[in-house]
């Protein structure tokens, strides 16, 4: 490996002016980058229980990012009409079609295999690019925003 910087994510996504992290990790900014996360995602709105399964489901891309995608990835997170966007990049191998198609719960055995299921769970949407040069994951969690209060009618 080099000390080269990782090229972009293969996406073609516009950077919205609500970017709130752009940035590449490995292994040791993985529990940084999770704080990071839970910050700005909470700023933007999370809170709660969608909270901490919307940071839970990065947690687990960002770890399957850094076990099987290269040792290293790069993560986004921005806003965008209504819901917070995660992305995160790695430049392994690619997720085989069987591992990728699978919607089914892990055995509860199972050691490994429960980053994507997991992701996929906690998060509103997930969709995922991948292939020989890497993989692409992007999830994202719909914000509510408080209605305003109102005043009972008079009568």
């Amino acid at each position: 490996m080099t000390n080269a910087e990782l090229p972009a994510p293969r996406t073609v996504m516009p950077i919205e002016p609500s970017l709130l992290i752009a940035e590449a990790f490995d292994q040791a900014q993985v529990t940084e980058l999770r704080h990071a996360v839970t910050s700005c995602a909470h700023a933007a709105g999370l809170a709660g229980q969608r909270l901490d399964d919307f940071v839970l489901a990065v947690n687990e891309l960002i770890t399957n990012a850094v076990r099987h995608g290269g040792g290293r990835g790069r993560l986004r997170l921005w806003r965008r009409d209504g819901e917070l966007i995660c992305e995160v990049a790695d430049h392994g191998h690619g997720i085989s079609e069987r591992r990728l198609h699978d919607r089914d719960r892990p055995a509860p055995e199972t050691a490994g295999g429960w980053g994507l299921w997991l992701a996929r769970e906690l998060s509103d949407t997930m969709e995922v690019e991948t292939g020989d040069a890497g993989t692409v994951v992007r999830i994202t969690a719909a914000l509510t925003t408080p209605q305003p209060a109102t005043r009972p009618l008079d009568g």
